[in-house]
């Protein structure tokens, strides 16, 4: 559909574009009014003293840091939180109150008058309670308070948020508990500012409600396992071994004068309908092109927020799809991270606002350009040992990595089903599988350099390391590069990027809780594993250790060398031939999601600690829920545009094509009826369309959440894409001056 715009400086109406010209009768449409919103907008003036206030001035200036507590607390005190937070130990419930009074003081002087435990729910959102700081007292005066157990605990209401069963209004008792390893905050409001404690979520009967509590039962999980093989090599110096994350966050940004007039995008967080515009991102010019002054300005203010609240960002750039932009941080322990990325998604919508924008975090906002994920950069290290995942320059050598690295290839190929399931999602359904994303087959990317060393060991011993080398490219003035031994692919789910894992598989609008949840755990078992094998070995052989690895790391890529796989991850013949390997491809939420619950799964999370076999059964009930309950508000505002929206407008415009047929005949022209035809025959079948849809969503035979999801999948789904094909053709024929909704070329161009 072509768009005639008026220019910001033309004050006069044009025909074609301004909001006030008369459509169709006089009338104008919600796209109108936003696109001459949009293109007549006032840039906003300079909000950053950048110059005289630079950033590493206010870096974390908003968090109860080491270094703050350092100086608030007594040293006893600090040195037993320290332990906590660095090494794992039991909190001491004897330092509450101290810390309490310490924290207080601290956020009342930044202008704190409220304290709000921060929970995750399986909402997979950020839920917070606020309580003041201030009571009164009898005396008609007020009297500042924040004891030790209010630190500690808070009682938000447990049967008011998704929890599978664990809580019923009858039983709603729910604690929130103050996690120490994440640092408390100030979050900032033009009207004052309230002391953020992150907290775990739990049931009355101590089951997990939340995101965080099963992160850092799998933390501590990691930590057991990962400290006997660290023994073995003989490092018993005991320093916690954490696993790291770094989440690189992909997001949409468009005007909001366009976000709300389309209510697809504002209900349900991508556009149901949009015919695909004459340039979308096949000339590769918005990739790291230079990034429009409105959105860095953007970036700017987003950036110094995130500083201030201690969330180490570092890159920022434009991504594939135009309107498309990344955000990453460097590592962080994996807990904090999950935190920070939370707080980084609150950030980024709440500064889009003052810019005029809607972020969208939907993993598919716009169908026909690429959609937008979260790949969570994954290691594991300790404070002693550094990171765990470190090659070296000869990994051959390094036999402590080749067997951590060993670790993490079985646990893939064991787990391959869990592995899928915890990043499905009604949103990323629509996009993992295209080609922006890895599809729904999980493998192991290792690159040339592993993947040769692993050859070796399977034929009888590692011996040689491909060279990492340099790179010399012809123009003397610029340097040599050292050049890594291996390349990057960007097809797999799951690929070895050096000295880390990326699962790139995960969607731009989930928590990475459930992610870190599934690598940390079957990582675990998967250390363990190893680690009993070697202890096995060298307990009847205590110089056999070599032997013992050798064997180990033999049988290991002997079992599961299926699982890697360093071609293009995006063609065809991947699909063909991961199923001769007999990898699973699990293409669906419906088809993923019944792996939380296998046998296999539910015995490995409950022997680690990390979930009950009932704590599980919730989720998968939850998740479930949630995907029926996504898909069935896509359906209804499809409906409703359809019926709307989209009909008048159709319906308006054949009405324009019969009459002037009809005029033309009256005077005696000749004419066809081609035109009218196709629109008569598009009207059609978008009533076709509607009412199939809607007796899909009126189907109420499903009897079981399986059935539930099975039901959207198959039906609702692909009744809302064929009623979809139905309206973008309509878009593509309809008059401009009638069709109602903002237009892809609008929103992913306009800025």
């Amino acid at each position: 559909m072509s768009t005639a715009f008026a220019t910001p400086t033309d004050t006069t109406p044009s025909k074609g574009a301004s909001a006030g010209s008369p459509g169709n009768g006089g009338s104008t449409t919600p796209r109108r009014t936003a696109v001459a919103s949009v293109i007549n907008r006032i840039s906003s003036p300079q909000t950053i003293d950048f110059v005289d206030v630079p950033a590493q001035d206010y870096y974390s200036t908003n968090v109860f840091t080491k270094s703050v507590m350092k100086d608030r607390l007594p040293k006893t005190v600090f040195k037993s939180l320290i332990r906590t937070i660095d090494a794992g130990e039991k909190l001491d419930p004897e330092i509450a109150d101290i810390v309490a009074s310490a924290i207080k003081d601290w956020a009342m002087e930044k202008g704190a008058t409220h304290y709000a435990h921060v929970f995750y729910p399986l909402t997979g959102a950020t839920a917070e309670k606020h309580d003041s700081f201030l009571s009164p007292t009898s005396d008609g005066g007020t009297l500042s308070e924040f004891s030790g157990k209010q630190l500690c605990q808070g009682e938000p209401d447990g049967s008011s948020f998704p929890s599978g069963g664990i809580r019923v209004t009858s039983q709603a008792r729910g604690y929130t508990i103050w996690d120490v390893t994440s640092p408390a905050y100030i979050l900032e409001n033009p009207n004052g500012t309230t002391l953020c404690i992150p907290t775990a979520f739990v049931s009355w009967t101590g089951e997990a409600l939340d995101k965080k509590t099963p992160v850092l039962r799998s933390m501590q999980a990691l930590n057991k396992q990962a400290q006997r093989i660290l023994n073995i090599f003989g490092h018993e110096d005991g320093a916690f071994v954490a696993s790291t994350a770094g989440p690189e966050q992909e997001y949409f940004l468009v005007d909001r004068n366009f976000y709300y007039a389309r209510p697809d995008l504002l209900t349900a967080g991508r556009t149901l309908f949009g015919a695909k515009p004459p340039k979308g991102q096949e000339f590769d010019d918005h990739y790291f092109g230079a990034i429009p002054e409105r959105v860095l300005a953007f970036m700017c203010e987003a950036e110094r927020e995130l500083f201030k609240l201690g969330i180490p960002v570092k890159t920022r750039h434009n991504e594939v799809a135009p309107g498309q932009f990344e955000v990453a941080p460097v590592f962080e322990s994996a807990n904090v991270a999950a935190d920070h990325q939370q707080l980084m998604m609150l950030t980024l919508r709440k500064t889009a606002e003052k810019y005029g924008m809607a972020c969208l975090m939907h993993e598919k906002p716009f169908a026909g350009v690429n959609g937008s994920g979260k790949h969570v950069n994954w290691s594991l290290g300790s404070s002693s040992q550094g990171n765990l995942l470190d090659p070296g320059d000869t990994p051959h050598e390094n036999a402590q990595f080749l067997v951590f690295c060993a670790a993490v290839i079985r646990a893939v190929y064991k787990h391959q089903g869990l592995l899928r399931a915890v990043v499905a999602s009604a949103g990323n359904d629509h996009r993992l599988g295209a080609n922006e994303a890895p599809p729904a087959i999980i493998s192991i990317f290792l690159g040339d350099q592993l993947t040769d060393v692993f050859e070796q060991i399977k034929a009888g011993g590692a011996s040689s390391s491909l060279p990492s080398g340099t790179l010399e490219v012809g123009v003397d003035v610029l340097p040599p590069l050292p050049k890594d031994a291996g390349d990057r692919n960007r097809t797999s789910p799951f690929a070895f990027t050096g000295n880390r894992f990326e699962f790139r598989a995960v969607g731009s609008n989930q928590s990475i809780s459930g992610p870190l949840v599934a690598m940390n755990t079957i990582i675990a078992e998967s250390i363990d594993y190893c680690a009993t094998k070697i202890e096995e070995s060298i307990a009847s052989n205590p110089d056999g250790l070599n032997a013992a690895i050798q064997s180990l790391l033999s049988e290991i890529i002997t079992e599961c060398s299926a699982v890697i796989f360093n071609g293009d991850g995006y063609s065809e013949e991947w699909h063909k031939e991961a199923e001769k390997r007999g990898l699973l491809n699990l293409k669906t939420t419906a088809d993923a999601l019944p792996q939380l619950a296998t046998p296999e799964t539910i015995e490995m999370f409950s022997n680690y600690g990390v979930l009950s076999e009932r704590e599980l059964e919730s989720r998968l009930e939850t998740y479930q829920e949630q995907y029926c309950m996504t898909v069935g508000v896509e359906a209804s505002v499809a409906l409703s545009l359809a019926r709307t929206m989209i009909f008048p407008a159709a319906i308006r415009y054949q009405n324009e094509l019969a009459s002037t047929c009809a005029n033309l005949k009256a005077v005696g022209y000749e004419f066809d009826t081609d035109t009218l035809d196709s629109m008569t025959a598009l009207v059609k079948s978008l009533q076709d369309g509607i009412a199939t849809l809607e007796h899909a969503i009126n189907d109420v035979s499903a009897t079981t959440p399986d059935e539930e999801c099975r039901h959207c999948c198959d039906a609702i789904l692909p009744s809302m894409l064929a009623l979809r094909e139905t309206v973008d053709k309509l878009e593509e024929v309809v008059a401009d001056d009638i069709w109602p909704l903002p237009t892809y070329q609008e929103m992913l161009f306009i800025k």
